[in-house]
């Protein structure tokens, strides 16, 4: 017998995925405020989260599975088609749970949520789908964009713009890693710790983790959840993606330097620049307060708020507040579409539409325009997205560089000299290249 809060739990995955659907909502944030608020103990928090981002993973393959059994019902309410598909993600991926607990769960839900209409279709579709079992994408050309969107549960039209962008090959490798657990990261925070010191902390607080083969200032705990560590609390450690932790580390930081976070919350680039200054200083911009707000407390934890100036200030505005040629080197790490995190933010690729990549396009070639001035002759401007995405990446460079005459793009290099056959001098990193978040750097030098 499923006990009454399990059930809550099927409501909640039901609504969450609503929220998520219609409103744009955030997976991680919802799913954070619904675990609280309904106090949810641990085994539960774990079965929503994982009923939540499982069914947004692969929200594609069960649509797929699942529109012969409705194809004859004009209009499905969104939160019935939501508790529809949670139902067939757990008959499908969660072995460890009965197939009739999974019914009578969802036909609760359906009974108490909707009206007996409700029920009914929920019952009839339910059980067609345990009888008859569900479709095989094989039934679909090995080739064909639907095959590889459906099997994946990325949109065609990204599928199609990697394709052309890389190869079907390589967007085969990248498309297979998208719905993997994402490997959970830290940073080293120099300032307070060594490597080693850190490693025996963390050994010795019952966490496991082995080195990073991206960045030698990473680590991957493979055991325990990093910001209830002492470390974390102690600001030894920051919690970032191996590619993330690359942008500064691809800036050349001087001690001396002066430098600015043109987008900087929630600050885990500003405290890596400021890790690596001793006299310098770095000025760290964001548009909205409460985000400022999180880059001061992220460098009073990290030991390094001396050293750090936050200021509520749209970049396409630095140069009306700073002089031209104030600082020796420049971050934008632009605001992109995200969809080299598609395997962090599930939802993300279903939020976004090929305009968006134009529209955003359109305000990371104004930053770069904006803060062009503001970079001393000689300095760098470094530009990075978490996109893999052409249209916010090496586009914008082409069409900033075509613009600016004065810049030259230098070759991005990393410590681990990582993809060093490459031929573009940017770096982008898929997901499947070390099995990090997908990013994009390039090195923009102002010669005059």
């Amino acid at each position: 017998m499923i006990n009454k809060t399990q059930k809550s739990v099927r409501l909640l995955a039901t609504e969450l995925l609503t929220r998520i659907e219609q409103e744009g909502a955030y997976s991680n944030i919802v799913l954070d405020q619904a675990i609280k608020k309904n106090g949810l103990a641990k085994r539960d928090a774990n079965l929503l989260t994982n009923i939540v981002y499982g069914v947004l993973q692969h929200r594609l393959t069960l649509e797929y599975w699942l529109e012969p059994f409705v194809k004859k019902e004009k209009r499905i309410k969104p939160w019935v088609k939501q508790l529809l598909l949670s139902a067939l993600y757990q008959l499908q991926f969660l072995d460890k749970v009965p197939a009739r607990a999974i019914l009578n769960e969802a036909i609760e839900v359906a009974k108490n949520k909707g009206h007996d209409g409700i029920r009914k279709f929920v019952t009839g579709v339910l059980h067609a789908i345990l009888r008859e079992g569900v479709r095989d994408v094989e039934h679909l050309s090995d080739k064909s964009l639907r095959r590889l969107a459906v099997e994946n549960s990325v949109p065609e039209w990204v599928v199609a713009k990697l394709i052309k962008q890389t190869s079907l090959a390589k967007t085969a490798a990248i498309l297979r890693t998208v719905n993997e657990h994402p490997r959970q990261a830290v940073r080293i925070n120099f300032s307070k710790d060594t490597k080693e010191g850190l490693m025996a902390d963390l050994k010795k607080e019952g966490f496991e983790f082995k080195e990073s083969l991206v960045s030698p200032a990473s680590l991957i705990i493979t055991k325990g959840f990093a910001p209830t560590s002492q470390a974390y609390q102690q600001g030894k450690l920051i919690v970032q993606d191996e590619s993330a932790t690359l942008v500064v580390e691809s800036m050349g930081i001087q001690p001396q330097d002066v430098v600015l976070d043109a987008c900087a919350a929630p600050g885990g680039k500003t405290t890596h620049i400021a890790d690596k200054l001793t006299s310098g200083t770095v000025t760290a911009l964001d548009i909205h307060q409460h985000k400022v707000n999180l880059i001061v407390e992220n460098a009073r934890r990290c030991g390094v708020a001396e050293k750090v100036t936050a200021i509520k200030l749209d970049a396409r505005k630095a140069a009306e507040t700073f002089a031209p040629a104030t600082f020796d080197k420049i971050l934008v790490d632009a605001p992109c579409s995200g969809l080299g995190l598609m395997r962090r933010k599930p939802e993300i690729r279903y939020q976004k539409q090929p305009q968006d990549l134009l529209n955003l396009q359109r305000i990371q070639i104004e930053i770069l325009n904006k803060v062009a001035q503001l970079v001393k002759p000689e300095g760098v401007i470094t530009y990075s997205t978490c996109s893999i995405m052409d249209e916010e990446n090496n586009k914008v460079i082409q069409l900033f560089l075509k613009e600016h005459p004065e810049f030259v793009s230098n070759r991005t290099i990393t410590e681990n000299k990582l993809k060093s056959d490459r031929d573009d001098k940017t770096l982008t990193i898929y997901p499947d290249d070390y099995g990090s978040d997908g990013f994009f750097i390039a090195t923009l030098k102002r010669q005059y």
